[in-house]
């Protein structure tokens, strides 16, 4: 039979307790979810700033619909650029402080599209040890030789450095914040490492857009290194709310993937609801600078009630907040008991978290309600009663 060993891996998933099935939702994103009939608080959402479901972002899409259709029925290359994409790029450009940026269908492939464009054998990418696994694919796709230095380890990608001082470009390639752990970069330790042995950096901010930074700028932005940093890469479909990523760099570099950057290249333009939504998004982030405060607020409130409570949370210092728990099956149990108790909170285990490090990773937004928080607090300590997970208070 085709395909036998992947019923085989399937069926051992299964029995191993570690295989997951989608959760379809029946609401809107928002603080609250609805999934079997029931409303749950949601802590498993990248909606950070609640523009999910925002008035004035549905508003924008709609509009956007109505005048220019549904869809653009062509690559951008060809006949699928109309005068809105290029509008949010120049808007994206001014956002970030940089020259010019460049937008591609989603934040994974904007990273594959840079990183296989841009670097070839004469090169080298010097890389965390943590990274996205976009970014991990994109290094795949390039022909350049590569280095991984150990996570947020300065003495090693120092050593990265000199080992590599041959090659055409150097190419420091860093989370700006870290998807599973909640962690910041060490940016403007890096930077100037990179400008001590002449290499250039490339920050992927997705878990950072619209999360540090002036406004939602990002790392860049939040360590003052605008000018600094060669490459930005973000992502619309978090804390902007939407769908898509794009790439904030010099106009050579953005004339260069246009031509040469294949996901952009061989991809359909993003729909006029997307782009209206999206351009919407980036100004209700320079008006409504409150949502900010709220996002930070109850980050600092839902920390704090985990830590009394005793859980393990790791280094998170942003909204990312990972509740340690270590065996796979415990990490999944624990996510389905949590459902029963009114929360959302996905299970994060092998492959994408090293095995021995699974949790639940949690997220609050703008949206939660003091209330909501509270919640979920009660229900994690629940939980972990019920399941004799020892606490740490």
């Amino acid at each position: 039979m085709a395909f036998e060993h992947i019923t085989e891996a399937v069926n051992e998933m299964k029995q191993a307790g570690t295989f997951r099935s989608l959760v379809p939702l029946e609401s809107a994103q928002g603080n609250e979810v609805t999934i079997g009939g029931k409303s749950l608080v949601q802590l498993s959402s990248n909606n950070y700033l609640g523009l999910a479901n925002h008035p004035r972002l549905k508003q924008a899409a709609i509009g956007a619909v109505e005048q220019f259709g549904a869809g653009t029925g062509s690559v951008r290359t060809i006949a699928g650029t109309f005068e809105m994409h290029e509008a949010f790029e120049r808007e994206l450009a001014e956002f970030k402080h940089t020259e010019a940026a460049l937008v591609f269908q989603s934040g994974f492939a904007t990273n594959l599209g840079v990183l296989s464009a841009l670097l070839g054998p004469e090169d080298v990418v010097i890389s965390d040890a943590l990274n996205h696994a976009s970014i991990i694919d994109g290094i795949r796709l390039t022909k350049a030789a590569r280095r991984i230095y150990k996570h947020v380890d300065l003495e090693d990608l120092e050593a990265a450095l000199k080992e590599t001082q041959d090659y055409r470009t150097r190419l420091i390639v860093t989370d700006g914040v870290f998807s599973m752990d909640g962690n910041i970069a060490p940016l403007p330790e890096i930077v100037e490492l990179a400008e001590k042995y002449d290499a250039a950096v490339m920050v992927d901010d997705a878990h950072a857009s619209g999360v540090l930074g002036k406004n939602g700028r990002g790392t860049v932005n939040h360590f003052g290194l605008d000018g600094r940093v060669a490459l930005q890469v973000g992502t619309l479909s978090k804390a902007i709310g939407v769908l898509g990523g794009y790439v904030a760099c010099s106009n050579d570099v953005r004339d260069f993937l246009i031509q040469k950057g294949r996901p952009f290249l061989f991809s359909t333009s993003h729909p006029p609801a997307v782009v209206a939504a999206n351009r919407e998004a980036i100004r209700v982030m320079k008006e409504e600078e409150e949502l900010f405060d709220k996002l930070w607020a109850n980050t600092e409130f839902f920390k704090t009630g985990l830590r009394d409570l005793g859980f393990d949370i790791g280094h998170a210092t942003t909204p990312i907040t990972p509740v340690m728990l270590g065996e796979e099956t415990l990490a999944h149990t624990f996510s389905d008991k949590l459902k029963d108790h009114g929360v959302f909170a996905q299970s994060i285990a092998f492959p994408t978290v090293e095995k021995g490090k699974a949790r639940i990773r949690t997220i609050v937004t703008a949206e939660h309600t003091r209330d909501d928080l509270e919640r979920a607090l009660a229900a994690f300590k629940a939980v972990a009663e019920e399941l004799n997970v020892t606490l740490h208070a």
